[in-house]
């Protein structure tokens, strides 16, 4: 078992001669007769890489002597307290640095000192913080030391696991008949066919016996948080520094419905940013409330920006409400509840505290979509940017509103798809009534959860308490900024070289950055590893700064986040200048997926990428590989069925003979002769007139009020359902809303994209909201029927 492994980090090789070495391996054979498996380890390296490979470790024995292949400083030079700076074995003592490789990475790992000589007095203060006992080999027997190492393992496996998963584990091993539902029964039926065998074989059968009813009392309730669900909710809001937590079991989408079904009634005013995920109209839809858009800022490349200063301002909110068509029919004055992603889906977090401090006046309640972001409270690059960080002693007086965040931690964190949360510091402003607040939940959830899901929130949450959580997003943030590093690094060698032509990928981030200190500048591919994985400040979005291309920013207000890598093609700036030649984004991306290297998000000529914790160098070493593969093919204007055969295969009339320079070619010149970056601005950011609720026009759109009219005929026309285009992977048109003229910005934008799917078959916007005729390839959207 992985959990069932112990670390002896020792200098002495297993078949080594002498009484230390043979007392060790006495100690070894009695450990391994108990059960667990011994890694051995002769030096701080190889330790190192156990620990780097083995997280499912119960104990460790660690000598203090333990040599390194590596001389750096003199032993005992470190000073105490120091973390390596490349998070493994540093300059410390071999022994020191594997102690403080542990500590980073695991919450209370059960480690013993092996001595030699040395008396315990001799040993730095810290070390006695971090180990559970100390071990002399030839002063007790091997039964003895090796009892005290598998009797902490024992303990620290059983306490290692969180409240609810721990229980689902003892349930399991009880082996009791399941009389209720589901009806499978642990995956017996499922043996009794040929399909439901073969299902079986494939998942297993534990996690067949742990799909389990609501009626199993010792696992406690998801509804009335009871048992060792109500514990493992209680520990993960602790852990996500909430005051309550909610688990949920549809995903980040079923939090935001919860929270704005709780938050906004009918008719009343909910603030909404216009960079919202659907989810949030779904909420809307079914309480009823009324929305007036924030309207967040937007660059060169088309990519959203956060909601700017002065658009979170009292005084701007107040006059928008005040001159809103649907908020003259509000049953109270002002906003109850304001909803804003961060981060945003480009990696865009706010200044949590200075975003509620400007929403405050203007609102009681505060909601953080952070479906991407459920990681930031674990590392101090993220200090101040989420809004658990906003609590009664950052914000403390009456004025300060209920926070609420919702988190898909399926998405960056380590659980199963839709597993979510919902995390809560109430304020007494505007009461959160947990009995209250669990109808909103019960309306939403299921009275089937699926165990292993709730099981996976509990693990989630254990994976991130102690210094492992900080480890775990260290690991991810670090092997982030090698690649964005290596990314810029790669146009300045082919510069030099000179013989070939210059790499054309960029990184959309800062050119250079400042050590807060120093004051001293680097390029920002020269920067230290170590100043920009612990320095915020060489991440904010400076006023006005090119590289960036948001207007109307201010010192501190916004951050990128190193996770999130924006890939920029050449074409375009962030500052809205376009080239005369070009590589739009989809073509470059719909290589990738031949390559199977699936990207987040594909704008006009930037891509997204996650670093996740489970990125490593070989998968970003790949991509890479990709990239420069592209660079070959398009230098040496490769024919297109070679370098995207299914495209030919699919579209021969239209690609046959055609070459990679000739397609990006063609359709970086479409896009500058249509202006859709400049459209797709304009549409965005100048907003369509509301005419009606969101929840009026559901009602009409399920009772046949409504039909589908071609983008020709849509001039003056009610919308009936959202319009999302990817990119930018936002709503463009609202349920409610006016589509305006036909040379208005909303519908010239819209036709833009009808004519470019057109023109470019197989390269098609993902739009929801949008039927297209297969025929003519025209757009068609849900429209009000005219009275």
């Amino acid at each position: 078992m992985a959990d069932s492994r112990i670390l002896v980090a020792v200098p002495q090789h297993p078949g080594a001669e002498g009484a230390r070495a043979e007392q060790l391996r006495k100690i070894r054979d009695v450990v391994e007769a108990g059960g667990f498996e011994v890694r051995w380890a002769v030096t701080a390296e190889d330790a190192d890489a156990v620990l780097r490979t083995e997280a499912g470790l119960a104990a460790a024995l660690v000598a203090w002597d333990l040599p390194r292949e590596r001389r750096g400083e003199a032993p005992g030079a470190a000073p105490a307290g120091a973390v390596p700076a490349d998070g493994a074995v540093g300059t410390l003592p071999g022994g020191a640095a594997v102690l403080r490789r542990i500590g980073q990475q695991f919450r209370d790992l059960p480690v013993f000192l092996v001595m030699a000589d040395e008396g315990v007095r001799d040993l730095p203060l810290w070390v006695s913080e971090n180990v559970v006992g100390y071990v002399w080999p030839l002063e007790d027997t091997p039964g003895f030391i090796a009892g005290r190492i598998t009797s902490a393992a024992r303990a620290y496996r059983e306490d290692v696991l969180p409240p609810f998963f721990r229980a689902l584990r003892r349930f399991d091993q009880a082996h009791e008949y399941s009389w209720h539902t589901p009806a499978h029964s642990g995956g017996v039926a499922f043996l009794k066919s040929a399909a439901g065998r073969a299902f079986h074989d494939y998942f297993g059968e534990r996690l067949l016996r742990s799909d389990l009813s609501i009626s199993v009392e010792e696992l406690g309730s998801l509804f009335e948080h009871t048992g060792p669900i109500g514990e493992a909710e209680r520990n993960a809001a602790r852990v996500f520094g909430a005051d309550l937590t909610y688990f949920v079991l549809h995903g980040d989408s079923t939090c935001n419905r919860v929270v704005g079904h709780f938050s906004a009634t009918r008719d009343e005013v909910a603030l909404v940013d216009r960079n919202c995920h659907k989810s949030v109209l779904h909420a809307l839809v079914v309480s009823g409330a009324r929305p007036v858009y924030l309207v967040p800022t937007r660059n060169g490349y088309g990519l959203a920006g956060p909601l700017p200063p002065a658009e979170l301002a009292a005084d701007t909110i107040a006059a928008r409400i005040a001159g809103h068509p649907l908020a003259a029919g509000a049953v109270s004055p002002g906003a109850q509840y304001a909803v804003f992603t961060n981060s945003t889906y480009d990696g865009l977090s706010y200044d949590a505290l200075g975003a509620v401090r400007a929403l405050a006046p203007s609102t009681p309640r505060v909601h953080f979509d952070e479906a991407w972001f459920a990681y930031a409270r674990f590392h101090p690059l993220y200090a101040g940017r989420y809004g658990m960080s906003v609590d009664e002693a950052a914000f403390p007086g009456p004025d300060r509103p209920t926070v609420f965040a919702t988190q898909s931690t399926h998405k960056l964190l380590a659980a199963l798809s839709q597993s979510a949360m919902v995390h809560v510091r109430p304020a007494p402003r505007a009461p959160v009534e947990h009995d209250r607040f669990n109808e909103a939940l019960m309306m939403h959830g299921t009275t089937s959860p699926l165990y292993p899901m709730i099981a996976s929130l509990d693990v989630a949450t254990a994976m991130m308490d102690g210094p492992q959580g900080e480890w775990l997003v260290d690991e991810a943030v670090t092997e982030a900024i090698r690649f964005r590093q290596e990314m810029v690094r790669l146009r300045r060698r082919m510069e030099n070289a000179g013989d070939r032509p210059p790499w054309f990928f960029g990184v959309w981030q800062p050119e250079e950055v400042t050590h807060p200190e120093t004051g001293e500048r680097f390029a920002f591919e020269e920067a230290p590893p170590e100043l920009l994985r612990t320095t915020q400040s060489c991440w904010l979005l400076e006023p006005d700064a090119a590289w960036h291309g948001f207007p109307g920013l201010t010192a501190g207000h916004c951050m990128l986040d190193p996770v999130k890598v924006t890939l920029t093609c050449p074409g375009m700036t962030a500052t809205g200048e376009m080239a005369p030649e070009g590589i739009p984004a989809r073509v470059l991306t719909a290589y990738l997926a031949r390559r199977n290297i699936v990207v987040e998000k594909t704008d006009s000529y930037t891509t997204l990428i996650l670093f996740s914790m489970g990125i490593t160098k070989g998968k970003w070493g790949t991509l890479l590989d990709a990239l420069m593969d592209f660079k070959a093919l398009y230098d040496t204007d490769a024919p297109l069925e070679r370098v995207l055969p299914d495209a030919v295969a699919a579209h021969p009339r239209r690609y046959a003979g055609t070459t990679l320079r000739e397609l990006c070619s063609q359709m970086h010149e479409h896009l500058r002769s249509a202006r859709l970056v400049e459209l797709l601005d304009a549409a965005f950011q100048q907003l369509p007139e509301p005419v009606h609720p969101p929840q009026h026009c559901y009602q009409r759109l399920v009772r046949g009020g409504t039909e589908r009219v071609r983008l020709a005929d849509a001039a003056q026309r009610v919308a009936a359902a959202m319009v999302t285009v990817t990119p930018p992977g936002i709503p463009v048109l609202m349920p409610g809303e006016n589509t305006g003229p036909l040379d208005g910005p909303l519908l010239r934008y819209l036709t833009a994209l009808e004519s470019f799917d057109r023109r470019f078959p197989g390269f098609r916007s993902e739009t929801h909201g949008v039927t297209v005729d297969e025929e003519t390839g025209s757009y068609e959207i849900e429209c009000l029927t005219r009275s």
